[in-house]
């Protein structure tokens, strides 16, 4: 696999492109290999505290949050400097998450740089006042003009995870910029070069002032987002990763009242009704392969007619069984490695608990046996009658998908919402109208309908439940990083 000619090791602080404190450095590891493929700053509790005083102090002294104009020029900067550089984007994330290269060519990397141009196009437009004019109550006999202001919340702490790293540091610090906040993001420790390059982007070819945009990695992200989520100076948190790491967020968040933007865990269902065709409709099934399944929105759970379940599996078996965990290079694949030993032998635990548990397991299950080198898992299909098992109910964030058979809508309905999670769905039927009815039940963030995919720039994403508060992307995504004031005026 060709290895990117260089990553980054430094941090962005305060404008300075800089090694962390002691130099301290650790290795990254590529996915597909298991081989060292170059080094990143390991930034500590002291580079984090820096990062801290500079933006707050962007915020608190500069212009930064009340020059619209000039956030847009930057921004706009910022958006041609990502193109420039996109093909070091694309080698990063192919190297340090295991991204085929099929698919940094899309949603690894040059989808969510081309939808940058969206949120630019919304803030040129935005309304940062609206005049509601006079009202008088009548108890006080006062009337007074009212006037609503948006404002940036502040500085952000953006927390982000490994597997879709650019496309998640993006949803997050574009918006969080374009409202004026300043930012420091903290990279997952697996993914830290495509946070660094983004660093390096902002520093060599925009003009956003320093403390602005802040870029930490680190090897054990524990104390930094201790500190970043539970200290005064920061007044908004945008975290995504694992409902349990979440939940510890937001207690850190609780304590000083910080806003909170949360999407975390899934276990996605796809209902394929009795009248859909099943050739076609089960191809959606694949997707369970996309990235080794590590997205929190694919669909891992298949509720399929119990008279259509012998059918079922052996389309499945069929349409999965011609799946490889392909060279990443290779034109079209979309089947890469597991992002680490940790991740793969998590996947394998969940496996061997499925069958332990009951659920019959169908295609896969292990490691393929052509791939000595790498962190790879076989495709895998089990089913669960009861639905009661680890490989029904918990994220596992592995290419393993479940069949899980139904009587009729109203239990294949229950069974979509039996879950703690309420992030994503899928219905595809012949009738549409049915269909449509069949997701306004579910719920959850997102429904993709009839081989609807919901990913754009304007759409906003996030789910109900234990998958998270609040809302990514779209008018709602750029919302978040805004206060409300209500001015009145006596008349």
């Amino acid at each position: 696999m060709p290895q990117p000619k260089h990553g980054e090791d430094r941090l962005l602080i305060d404008g300075k492109l800089r090694a962390a404190t002691g130099h301290r450095i650790y290795d990254n590891i590529a996915p597909a290999t298991g081989d060292v493929i170059g080094v990143a700053a390991d930034a500590n509790l002291a580079d984090a505290e820096q990062a801290l005083v500079a933006a707050r102090r962007a915020f608190d002294e500069t212009d930064w949050s009340c020059d619209h104009r000039f956030r847009l020029h930057c921004l706009k900067q910022f958006e041609q400097g990502m193109l420039n550089s996109l093909q070091d984007l694309q080698d990063a994330v192919v190297a340090e998450a295991g991204s085929t290269r099929h698919n940094a060519n899309g949603p690894q990397a040059a989808g969510p740089v081309s939808m940058v141009g969206w949120t630019l196009d919304y803030l040129e437009k935005f309304e940062w006042q609206r005049d509601l004019g006079n009202y008088t109550v009548e108890s006080l006999g006062m009337t007074s003009r009212r006037i609503v202001c948006k404002e940036a919340a502040g500085v952000v702490a953006a927390i982000t995870p490994w597997n879709f790293p650019i496309q998640i540091i993006l949803a997050k610090i574009i918006p969080a910029l374009a409202a004026g906040c300043t930012v420091i993001l903290k990279s997952a420790p697996d993914t830290p070069w495509t946070a660094a390059l983004l660093g390096r982007i902002v520093k060599e070819q925009t003009d956003i002032p320093p403390g602005v945009f802040n870029v930490l990695t680190a090897s054990d992200p524990a104390d930094i987002g201790e500190l970043l989520t539970s200290d005064p100076r920061v007044d908004l948190v945008s975290f995504t990763g694992s409902t349990a790491v979440g939940k510890r967020v937001m207690a850190n968040c609780a304590a000083t009242v910080k806003r909170v933007f949360l999407e975390l865990g899934g276990k996605s269902p796809n209902l394929i009704l009795d009248d859909a065709d099943f050739s076609s409709a089960l191809l959606s099934c694949i997707a369970v392969c996309y990235h080794a399944g590590q997205g929190c929105v694919i669909a891992t759970r298949l509720l399929v007619p119990r008279q259509r379940l012998a059918e079922t599996e052996e389309l499945l078996k069929t349409y999965l069984g011609f799946i490889t965990c392909g060279d990443s290079e290779a034109e079209g694949a979309i089947m890469g490695p597991l992002i680490s030993e940790k991740q793969r032998q998590r996947v394998l635990g969940f496996i061997e608990r499925g069958k332990a548990e009951g659920a019959r397991l169908v295609l896969g299950g292990g490691i393929p046996e052509n791939r000595d080198k790498g962190f790879y898992v076989e495709p895998t299909i089990f089913v669960d009658e009861g639905a009661k098992t680890c490989v029904s109910r918990e994220e596992i964030f592995g290419p393993v998908l479940t069949i899980i058979p139904y009587e009729d809508e109203a239990e294949a309905i229950r069974i979509a919402n039996d879950s703690v999670y309420g992030l994503g769905a899928a219905v595809v039927s012949a009738d549409e109208e049915r269909a449509l009815r069949v997701a306004k039940s579910i719920r959850a963030g997102i429904v993709n309908v009839n081989g609807g995919n919901f990913l754009s720039p304007d759409a906003p994403f996030g789910g109900y439940k234990q998958s998270g508060v609040g809302r990514e992307m779209g008018a709602e995504g750029f919302e978040e990083y805004l206060e409300t004031k209500t001015i009145a005026i006596g008349v």
